[in-house]
C-alpha cells in the first residue's frame, strides 16, 4: 500500500477528529500554497496544500474531520477511500498524519487505532499539548510512541510550535513499508471477516469479475455497518445478493456474544486503555479552566442566548454597514467602467453588450463580495475561537422542532444578509439530509437584495399610518411581515422536506465543546479568501452569461426605424428650438428635460418591442390572476437572474430610464408617482393598488430570483438537480402565495 520513497512529491494525508486543530495545522504547514476543490462525483471539499522540507516536496491532503473510519456519509467515505488509494483524483498516500487532542487522548486514539490497521506509514501529532498541561494532564510521549509503533510529536499548531520536528518525522517515515497493526477484535469476528472477504472477492462471487476487489478493511466495515450505507455503496455490479450473507454473519456473531456494531467500540476502547496505561497521568480532580468559567455564562439558557443575539446583531450590522463602503467603491468602479466604454465606443449593440451585459453582469456578482468576505471573517473567527459550537448548542432545541439541528441556525441567519454565504456556510453541517434541507430553505430568508422592492412598493402604496401613539407604523409592520413570510415558509418547507424527500430521523445533536483559544489569523484569512474566491470563480461565470442573455432579451429586435419613427418629428422640433435659443437662456433646461423624456420614452418603446417585452405580453394571461399586467410580468422575468434589476427594469418599461436610485428621493418619488398613475393598456383602470403591491412583494419574498444562489447550490450539492428543484418549488410557492394575497386582498376591498 505504500509508495516508493523516491516519489518526486510525497503525499501526506491529514486526518483527525473535529476540533483537534487539524485545519490550523494544515494552514501552518501549507501556508498560502493550497488549493480548494471538490472530489469528483461528491460534494466533499478537497483541500490540498504544498510543503517543502530538506529539498523534498510534499502534497498535504486535508481529509474531512471524522471521529471514525466507519463511513456512513460521503465525507467519511472519501477519507477511507483516499487512505486506501481508491479515490479518483487523489494521489497514492505515502504517509498519514493523525492529529489528536492531547487533552482527550482516549477518544482520539479510537481513530488512530483504525488508521494503524491500514499499514500506512503514520505520524501522530499530539496537538494542543499546552491545553493538556493546563488541565494537569501529563503524557509520556516517548513511551506512547513505543506502544503505538509510530513517531509521536508534540505540537501547538496555533503558535506554530513543533512543526520542524513534525516535518522531519514525516520525511523519515514516508514511503516506508510498515506492517499493519493487528485488529483488537475477538477471533470469531476476524474469522467472519476472513470468510466474508473470500466470498466477496472470490471468483465465484456474483459480479466479482466486473467489480474491483474490496480491500479487507472495507470488508470489515461492511460487516460492522448496520446502516446500509456501505452495502449500497460497495455491493453493486451484481454483488447485492451478498447482503444476506452479511446479515447471517452478524447473527452468528450476536449468538456468540459479539453483537455488531457494539463489538468494535468495546474492542477498540479496551485497546486504547491498554495503550495509555501508565502513560497518561491526570489529577484526581479536574481543575477548573478558563473555558469552564466562560461557559457558565455563554451556555446559560438566558445569558448565553442574550450574548448570542448581541453577537449576531454585531455580525449583521457589520455585514450591512461595513460592507457599504467597499460596495460603494465597486459601484463607482462599475459606473466608471461603463462611462469609459460609452465615451470610447459609438452607440450600438456592441457598446450596449459591454456596458449592460458584461460590466453590469460582473458588477452584479462582485457587489456581493464584501458581504461574503465580512461574513466569513466572522464565521472563521467564531469557529476558530470555539464559540460557534456554543451557538449551535444554544439553538439546537429551537431548530430540532423543524427536524434540523442547531448547526443549521447560523447558515439560515446568514441568509438574511445574502443567501450565497448562507448556503456556503452549511458546510459546518455533517449530516447530509440536514445540510441539504438547510440549503434548500436558505433562499427563503429575505436577503438584502429584496429590500429595494419592499422599500419602493411600501412607500408607494402602504399608507403611512401609525398606532400606539406613533410607536408602531403600518409601513414598518408590512416590512416585518415580508420577513415573516419567508421565515414561516422556510419552516413549512423544512418540515415537508424532512418528512418526504429528505426523510430520516433527526440525528442526535452531539457536539464537542472545544477549548476557547485565540483564533489563528492565518486560518481565518485563508478561510475568508478561499470562500470569496470560490464565490467569484464559480458563481461569477454563469451570472455574467445569464446577464448577457437578459441584455439580449431586452435589446433585440432593435429595429430603430419602427421604434424611433413615431418620435422623429418631436425630437427634430426640440433640436430646432434648442438651436434657436442662445446659450444661457432659461428655457434651454426645460427643452433638454423634454429631450430626455423623449429618450426615456424611446427606451421604453424598445423594451416593449424587445423579446422580453413580447414574452411579458405572452405570459400576461398567467399573471393577470396575480393582479399584474405585462409590464410587471416582464420586470419579474428580467429579475430572475438577480432581484436587484427589477427596479431598473421598471424604470425602463415606465419610460424613466434604467438609472433609478432609490436612495435619491427625486428618483424614488418619480417612480412611485409613475406606478400610481399606471393604467391597464387601453383603459383608465389603475394597475397598482394595495393588493397588487402586496402580491408583488410576496412573490419576491418567496421566489428564487438569484442566479448566483442557484449556481452556489449547484456548487455545494455537486448536482444541477437540487438548484432546479429549488427554482421550481420556490417559483410555484411564490405564484401561489402571490395569487392568494391578491385574491384575498381584493375580496377585503369590496
Amino acid at each position: 500500500m505504500s509508495a516508493p520513497v523516491d516519489r518526486p512529491t510525497l503525499a501526506v494525508a491529514l486526518i483527525g477528529n473535529p476540533n483537534t486543530g487539524k485545519s490550523t495545522l494544515f494552514s501552518a504547514l501549507a501556508g498560502v500554497r493550497q488549493r480548494i476543490g471538490n472530489y469528483p462525483g461528491v460534494t466533499v471539499e478537497k483541500k490540498i496544500g504544498q510543503m517543502a522540507f530538506q529539498g523534498r516536496a510534499f502534497a498535504l491532503v486535508d481529509l474531512p474531520g471524522t471521529y471514525s473510519l466507519a463511513p456512513r456519509s460521503p465525507d467519511e467515505m472519501v477519507a477511507v477511500e483516499v487512505l486506501l488509494g481508491r479515490q479518483v483524483d487523489a494521489p497514492p498516500i505515502d504517509a498519514v498524519l493523525c492529529i489528536v487532542d492531547a487533552s482527550n487522548l482516549e477518544r482520539n486514539l479510537y481513530l488512530v487505532s483504525q488508521v494503524l490497521e491500514l499499514g500506512l506509514p503514520t505520524v501522530v501529532a499530539l496537538n494542543m499539548a499546552d491545553v493538556a498541561r493546563q488541565r494537569g494532564v501529563e503524557i509520556d510521549t516517548g513511551r506512547l510512541s513505543e506502544r503505538l509503533g509510530v513517531p509521536v510529536v508534540e505540537t501547538q499548531a496555533n503558535k506554530r510550535l513543533g512543526l520542524e520536528e513534525l516535518k522531519a518525522a514525516l520525511l523519515r517515515v514516508a514511503g516506508q513499508n510498515r506492517r499493519p497493526v493487528e485488529t483488537p477484535f475477538p477471533e470469531p469476528f476476524k474469522e467472519e471477516v476472513d470468510r466474508l472477504a473470500a466470498r466477496v472477492n472470490g471468483d465465484e462471487a456474483p459480479g466479482a469479475a466486473a467489480a474491483p476487489r474490496i480491500p479487507r478493511p472495507l470488508v470489515e466495515r461492511l460487516l460492522l455497518d448496520t446502516s446500509g450505507y456501505l452495502e449500497k455503496h460497495l455491493l453493486s455490479n451484481g454483488r447485492a445478493s451478498l447482503a444476506g450473507e452479511i446479515a447471517a454473519a452478524r447473527e452468528r456473531l450476536r449468538q456468540a456474544g459479539f453483537a455488531v456494531p457494539a463489538v468494535e467500540a468495546m474492542a477498540r476502547y479496551t485497546w486504547v486503555g491498554e495503550v495509555l496505561q501508565g502513560i497518561v497521568c491526570r489529577p484526581l480532580t479536574r481543575p477548573k479552566t478558563f473555558s469552564d468559567h466562560i461557559d457558565r455564562l455563554l451556555t446559560h439558557r438566558l445569558w448565553g442566548t442574550l450574548f448570542f443575539l448581541a453577537m449576531m446583531v454585531l455580525v449583521f450590522q457589520s455585514v450591512f454597514r461595513v460592507a457599504d463602503w467597499p460596495m460603494g467603491w465597486i459601484e463607482l468602479a462599475t459606473a466608471a467602467g461603463s462611462d469609459w466604454v460609452q465615451a470610447l465606443m459609438p452607440e450600438g449593440a456592441l457598446r450596449s453588450l459591454i456596458v449592460k451585459g458584461l460590466i453590469g453582469g460582473v458588477g452584479s456578482v462582485i457587489i456581493f463580495l464584501p458581504q461574503i468576505l465580512i461574513l466569513f471573517f466572522f464565521i472563521g473567527v467564531l469557529e476558530d475561537c470555539g464559540y460557534m459550537a456554543r451557538a449551535a448548542y444554544l439553538m439546537d432545541k429551537l431548530m430540532s422542532r423543524v427536524g434540523l439541528s442547531g448547526k443549521s441556525f447560523i447558515p439560515l441567519l446568514s441568509s438574511f444578509a445574502c443567501a450565497i454565504p448562507g448556503v456556503m456556510a452549511t458546510r459546518v453541517i455533517e449530516n447530509r439530509r440536514d445540510r441539504l434541507t438547510t440549503i434548500l430553505v436558505a433562499p427563503l430568508m429575505s436577503c438584502s437584495a429584496r429590500l429595494p422592492v419592499y422599500t419602493l412598493l411600501i412607500a408607494a402604496f402602504i399608507p403611512d399610518r401609525t398606532y400606539a401613539g406613533g410607536l408602531i407604523g403600518l409601513q414598518g409592520l408590512t416590512m416585518t411581515a415580508m420577513y415573516l413570510v419567508g421565515i414561516v415558509a422556510a419552516v413549512v418547507v423544512a418540515l415537508v422536506l424532512k418528512r418526504s424527500l429528505l426523510r430520516g430521523p433527526t440525528p442526535p445533536f452531539v457536539m464537542e465543546l472545544p477549548t476557547y483559544k485565540w483564533p489563528s489569523a492565518a486560518t481565518v484569512f485563508h478561510r475568508m479568501v478561499e470562500r470569496g474566491w470560490s464565490f467569484v470563480r464559480r458563481a461569477g461565470t454563469l451570472v455574467v452569461a445569464v446577464s448577457i442573455l437578459v441584455w439580449a432579451a431586452l435589446y433585440y429586435p432593435h429595429n430603430a426605424a419602427v421604434v424611433e419613427g413615431p418620435f422623429a418629428s418631436r425630437k427634430l422640433a426640440l433640436e430646432r428650438q434648442l438651436a434657436e435659443l442662445p446659450a444661457g437662456d432659461a428655457g434651454r433646461d426645460e427643452l433638454i428635460e423634454r429631450q430626455h423624456a423623449i429618450d426615456r420614452e424611446i427606451e421604453g418603446a424598445y423594451s416593449r418591442q424587445s423579446i422580453l417585452g413580447r414574452i411579458g405580453r405572452w405570459i400576461e394571461p398567467a399573471v393577470r390572476p396575480l393582479g399584474w399586467d405585462w409590464r410587471i410580468g416582464s420586470a419579474a422575468i428580467a429579475s430572475f437572474p438577480a432581484r436587484e434589476v427589477v427596479v431598473a427594469t421598471l424604470g425602463i418599461i415606465y419610460n424613466l430610464g434604467e438609472e433609478i436610485d432609490l436612495d435619491e428621493s427625486a428618483d424614488r418619488n418619480r417612480l412611485e408617482g409613475v406606478l400610481r398613475q399606471a393604467t391597464w393598456d387601453d383603459t383608465d383602470t389603475p394597475v397598482f393598488n394595495v393588493p397588487v403591491a402586496l402580491s408583488i412583494m410576496v412573490f419576491f419574498a418567496l421566489c428564487a430570483q438569484c442566479a448566483s444562489t442557484l449556481v452556489v447550490i449547484k456548487r455545494e450539492t455537486n448536482s444541477w438537480g437540487w438548484p432546479v428543484f429549488t427554482f421550481v418549488y420556490m417559483t410555484a410557492l411564490a405564484y401561489v402565495g402571490a395569487l392568494a394575497t391578491y385574491q384575498v386582498g381584493m375580496l377585503l376591498l369590496k
